[in-house]
C-alpha cells in the first residue's frame, strides 16, 4: 500500500514537472487593474511584449479598471491558479487598498503569489500650468491662502496618488479636495486642463509631459532626488520624512504551481536585463527591479503593513 502510494506521488510529480516545463501552451492573460496609460499598463505592456517572444505564447493585456484596482484584483484572486491569469499589480492595488478598505473581497497577502517585480519609480508632485507656483513652499502658501479652491487629482480611490496627497495634507495642514478619476490618464488630463490643480502621482504617465515643459514638477517623493529628474527637489527637502515609492509587478492567484512562478519570474527578470527594455524604462523614469518571488512578497507585506498603519492613524477610508 505504501509502495503504491509512493509510486503514485512520483508519477504525479513527474506529470506536474513535465507540465510546468511545457508551460505555457496557450496565451497568458495579464490583468491590468486600471485604464490604459497608467504605470501598470505602460510597464506591463512593455514586459508582456518582450516575454511573449521568450515564452512562445502571447501575453495579452486585459484592462479591468475600477475601485482603485479592486475590481481587477478580484478577477485574478478568483481565477484558476493555472498560470494563465495573472495581474500587473502596483503599490495601490496591492498595498494601499489593504489599508483603506474595511473589507475587500479577497486578502491581498493570502490570495496572491508575488511572481516578479518589474520596476520602481517615485511619485511626482505636479501642478496645473495655470497655477503660478515654483516650489513646494509656494504651493503650501497658495493653498493656505485659498482654502477650498484647490482640488487634487488621483487615478482613483486607493491609488498611491490618493494616499500620497492625504499624507501631504496631514503633514502640511493644507485643505485640498480629492477628485478621483478613472485611471491615471484622465487625471493627468485634468491637471493639464486646470480642472484639478495638483497631483502627486506615479512618474511614468507624467515623464513625457515634464520633459516637454508642459507641466511644472515641484518635487519627487523619493527620500533623495531621483536621477531622472536631478533638478527637481525631493519632497523630503521641504517635508522631512516624506517618502513614497511606487512599484509595478506581476502576481498570480494563490495555488499557482511553484514551477510556473519560477518560469515566469525567470522570463521577466531576463527581459529586464535587455538593453532596449532598460532604455524604455529609463524614458519612463522607472528603475528596473529584478527580484525573487520571496523578495517581492516581502515588499508587498511591508507595504500592506505600512499603509494600514497610516490609514488608521489618519483615518483614511474608502468605504
Amino acid at each position: 500500500m505504501v509502495v503504491r502510494f509512493l509510486v503514485g506521488c512520483l508519477a504525479a510529480c513527474a506529470v506536474g514537472g513535465a507540465w510546468a516545463q511545457a508551460y505555457p501552451v496557450k496565451p497568458v492573460r495579464w490583468v491590468v487593474p486600471s485604464t490604459p496609460g497608467d504605470g501598470s499598463d505602460i510597464t506591463g505592456r512593455l514586459i508582456a511584449d518582450r516575454i511573449s517572444r521568450e515564452l512562445g505564447q502571447p501575453v495579452v493585456i486585459d484592462n479591468r479598471p475600477g475601485a482603485g484596482g479592486v475590481l481587477g484584483s478580484d478577477v485574478v484572486a478568483k481565477a484558476a491558479p493555472d498560470g494563465y491569469t495573472m495581474i500587473v499589480g502596483n503599490a495601490g492595488s496591492h498595498g494601499v487598498n489593504a489599508g483603506i478598505y474595511a473589507k475587500l473581497p479577497y486578502d491581498v497577502v493570502r490570495d496572491f503569489v508575488p511572481v516578479a517585480m518589474i520596476c520602481t519609480t517615485p511619485n511626482v508632485m505636479v501642478v496645473s500650468p495655470g497655477l503660478k507656483v515654483a516650489s513646494v513652499g509656494d504651493f503650501i502658501a497658495y493653498a493656505k491662502a485659498n482654502p477650498g479652491k484647490v482640488n487634487y487629482a488621483s487615478g482613483g480611490v486607493g491609488s498611491s496618488a490618493h494616499l500620497s496627497a492625504e499624507l501631504f495634507k496631514s503633514l502640511t495642514g493644507v485643505e485640498m479636495t480629492h477628485i478621483p478619476y478613472k485611471g491615471a490618464a484622465p487625471a493627468v488630463g485634468a491637471v493639464l486642463g486646470g480642472e484639478s490643480q495638483v497631483m502627486i502621482g506615479n512618474l511614468p504617465p507624467w515623464a513625457a509631459q515634464i520633459k516637454a515643459g508642459k507641466v511644472q514638477a515641484l518635487a519627487v517623493t523619493t527620500a533623495k532626488r531621483h536621477h531622472s529628474l536631478p533638478d527637481v527637489p525631493a519632497l523630503a527637502e521641504a517635508l522631512p520624512g516624506f517618502e513614497t515609492l511606487a512599484w509595478f509587478g506581476v502576481l498570480a492567484p494563490a495555488g499557482t504551481p511553484a514551477a510556473v512562478i519560477a518560469r515566469m519570474n525567470s522570463a521577466i527578470n531576463q527581459a529586464l536585463e535587455q538593453p532596449e527594455v532598460k532604455a524604455r524604462l529609463a524614458t519612463l523614469s522607472c528603475d528596473p527591479a529584478p527580484s525573487t518571488p520571496q523578495a517581492f512578497a516581502e515588499r508587498v507585506s511591508g507595504d500592506v503593513a505600512r499603509w494600514k498603519k497610516l490609514a488608521a492613524e489618519k483615518n483614511i477610508r474608502a468605504d
